[in-house]
């Protein structure tokens, strides 16, 4: 298995920050088989924003002002002396979930398509049957505030292993 992707014992989400798409699956892969069965997956991109938003319609889940983001993520730093910090030392969205913003981004299950959402199902969009670059969400510790606002994605390939790139798990009920 990949060393790459898993939590790191000093609590940061990933031993050296540079997860890809197809190491994420590898991982998923492998979980899947010791657990026996098809339970753990990426989230789609759906997923993911719905757990983000925590059933709110502002900007970030905690409002609209980006001046009250440094009480929910680490951002902002300089590839110089930044980095990935501990998980869970920020304040969670409205329902527990740390990290959403900042820190580091998050792989997704779906393909990029910039025109998707203009003409997807209104409910429980599945994303794009095909492309060529996967989605992140989330920011990380380096981006400007804007990358934050719970709707911000970006696409790199499948292959890529950023300095601030790893994953969050679903789990399938039952």
């Amino acid at each position: 298995m990949n060393a790459r992707a898993r939590l790191h014992t000093s609590g940061h989400p990933s031993t050296d920050g540079t997860v890809s798409w197809n190491d994420a699956q590898e991982f998923i892969a492998r979980l899947n088989g010791r657990e026996g069965g098809n339970r753990y997956r990426l989230p789609t991109e759906a997923e993911w924003e719905y757990a983000a938003r925590a059933g709110t319609t502002t900007a970030y889940s905690f409002g609209d002002d980006e001046a009250d983001l440094g009480l929910h993520a680490w951002h902002g730093e300089d590839f110089a002396t930044g980095g990935t910090h501990p998980v869970g030392r920020k304040a969670p969205n409205p329902w527990g979930l740390h990290d959403i913003y900042g820190n580091a981004w998050e792989w997704v299950q779906d393909w990029f398509d910039p025109a998707y959402y203009a003409s997807s199902p209104a409910v429980d969009p599945s994303g794009p049957r095909q492309g060529t670059k996967r989605v992140v969400r989330g920011g990380s510790w380096h981006a400007t505030a804007t990358s934050w606002r719970t709707a911000f994605r970006r696409d790199y390939d499948s292959d890529y292993r950023g300095i601030s790139i790893g994953f969050r798990l679903l789990r399938t009920a039952g």
